[in-house]
């Protein structure tokens, strides 16, 4: 290949990078400039925080129960419990240590006891009760 042409890329990919980086800067510090998916992207980032020994933590103590679903569905610790299936005690545990807002913790283990129950007498597949499990 030409080397102006490998020149011409690497410039090409610098600048990519450097513009995505800075206007991703520019949006996390600057109100005006935020898109509408960057709202999307991190509308529920004020419920996330971390504990004393570094685990994500849901806290949606304050929110409204719509919103509670809502973040619970795009939090990213949903994909850490449904791991831990069909191990329900500890898909329990973790809902009572890495989840806050009461009505989002009774929510969710009501669905851990029916999915428990139906999964164990044969009525749900594996897949059923993980798919039951996923939403809420």
């Amino acid at each position: 290949m030409d080397k102006s042409f490998m020149v011409f890329i690497a410039v090409g990919i610098g600048f990519y990078y450097v513009v995505t980086n800075y206007v991703g800067e520019i949006q996390r510090e600057d109100t005006l400039y935020q898109n509408s998916d960057y709202e999307k992207e991190h509308k529920f980032d004020q419920y996330y925080t971390v504990d004393s020994i570094g685990q994500n933590i849901l806290d949606v103590t304050l929110a409204d129960p719509s919103t509670q679903i809502e973040a619970w569905n795009a939090s990213p610790i949903r994909q850490e419990f449904l791991d831990i299936f069909p191990d329900f005690d500890t898909m329990r545990g973790f809902v009572k240590n890495r989840v806050r807002g009461d009505e989002l913790v009774q929510k969710l283990l009501k669905r851990i006891d029916e999915v428990e129950d139906k999964f164990f007498s044969g009525t749900m597949s594996a897949e059923q009760a993980k798919r039951s499990l996923e939403t809420l």
